[in-house]
């Protein structure tokens, strides 16, 4: 038994649900987690999920599930899955697939449905490789329709490798989008290169016009950040700032406060190793160059962040919640400003590598397991 599942009851099984297709086990994995300042029960919501990557909670309360493997997936309360036509044909190799959905903030506010359109991220092939790509489209009956491609990277490269692809709205309507180095450090500092970078676009995948090098002649004008490796956690919190988690080569895994024109470092500045000779890469810190607010414990391998904002979840108020691959975990992180001055391991191998952290419009944490298999979780106090 992994020592962290000591911290629950032993598992009640609630039943099996038949449907077409595979059968999904409605399942309590923990009754009671005991945390600093929170009974909790975790529950699987939905297995059979091929590598999924990001969820998306429809106002209706159903679920849209991207899988790497080019599948975008509908469940519902009950974890039936239904794949849906017209996604796009993706390049699968190495991490490269369909990754980040989220949904426009105005979604469903109106019945004309002005604003209900749906955001994702895949991996696109072209002349020389691929290239992330942003794509909007929207939802009708079991379909993508009306599927538009808004912005493609300006460089396709070798596929495989670093496509970030992590996608965040900030209060004023313009939308941030990670792109990876694509395993090509320099790539990151170069200003004239989406790679290795968080763009700023309008909803129509534009360069936000006030962005902080559209006076730069050697630089892109989408471009909001540079210097980052691969950022696989994004998120914008109640006073409108935007974080991210990062990931580091060998350890130096970063969590960052997201700073218009900042430099974030990669590959000059890093506090990990290189992976062969187990070196490190880079200086602690160079001026001109922005520190991370955290560094992560080991290999971390963050892969989605979320404020929590909840009623339910009221002591861990504003506090971030950091999926981890490789870790197998989800830490709870207090901040003070730029300081993170509370971390508490919440999960640790209960439901393997955790790929996307989300909170629902119903005040639930949910969170994607990264596997051939993978399921969708929630995580809600205890009653």
């Amino acid at each position: 038994m992994h020592p962290a599942s000591a911290r629950f009851a032993t598992p009640l099984l609630l039943g099996l649900a038949l449907i077409a297709g595979p059968v999904h086990a409605q399942t309590i994995v923990g009754e009671r987690l005991a945390t600093e300042h929170l009974d909790l029960r975790l529950e699987r919501i939905a297995d059979g999920l091929t590598h999924p990557w990001a969820v998306a909670q429809l106002p209706d309360g159903d679920f849209l599930v991207s899988e790497r493997p080019g599948r975008m997936a509908r469940l519902d309360e009950s974890g039936t899955i239904t794949h849906l036509e017209g996604v796009p044909e993706v390049s699968t190799r190495g991490q490269g697939g369909l990754l980040d959905v989220v949904l426009h903030p105005r979604f469903g506010e109106n019945e004309s449905g002005e604003h209900d359109w749906i955001y994702f991220t895949w991996s696109q092939p072209g002349s020389g490789g691929t290239a992330t790509t942003l794509s909007r489209a929207r939802l009708a009956d079991d379909a993508l329709t009306e599927v538009e491609a808004l912005f493609v990277q300006n460089r396709f490269s070798s596929p495989g490798r670093h496509y970030g692809s992590r996608l965040a709205w900030l209060p004023d309507g313009t939308l941030l989008m990670s792109i990876g180095e694509r395993g090509t450090p320099p790539r990151a500092q170069d200003a004239s290169d989406h790679a290795g970078s968080v763009l700023r676009l309008t909803e129509t995948g534009e360069a936000a016009p006030d962005n902080p090098f559209v006076d730069d002649p050697d630089a892109l004008d989408e471009l909001y950040t540079i210097g980052n490796r691969n950022v696989q956690g994004l998120t914008v919190r109640h006073d409108g700032e935007p974080w991210a988690s990062e990931h580091g080569p060998r350890t130096g895994d970063e969590l960052n406060r997201l700073v218009g024109g900042e430099n974030y470092g990669w590959p000059e500045v890093s506090r990990g190793n290189d992976y062969a000779t187990n070196q490190p890469i880079g200086a602690d810190s160079l001026p001109g160059m922005r520190d991370p607010v955290h560094v992560f414990e080991g290999r971390f391998a963050p892969s989605g962040l979320a404020e929590v904002t909840s009623d339910a979840f009221s002591a861990w108020q504003g506090d971030l919640l950091a999926g981890g691959l490789s870790s197998e975990t989800l830490l709870r992180l207090r901040l003070d400003g730029d300081e993170v001055i509370e971390r508490e391991v919440i999960l640790e191998g209960e439901i393997g590598r955790i790929r996307d952290v989300r909170q629902g419009r119903d005040g639930a944490i949910y969170l994607l397991s990264d596997a051939p298999d993978g399921g969708l979780y929630r995580l809600r106090p205890t009653d």
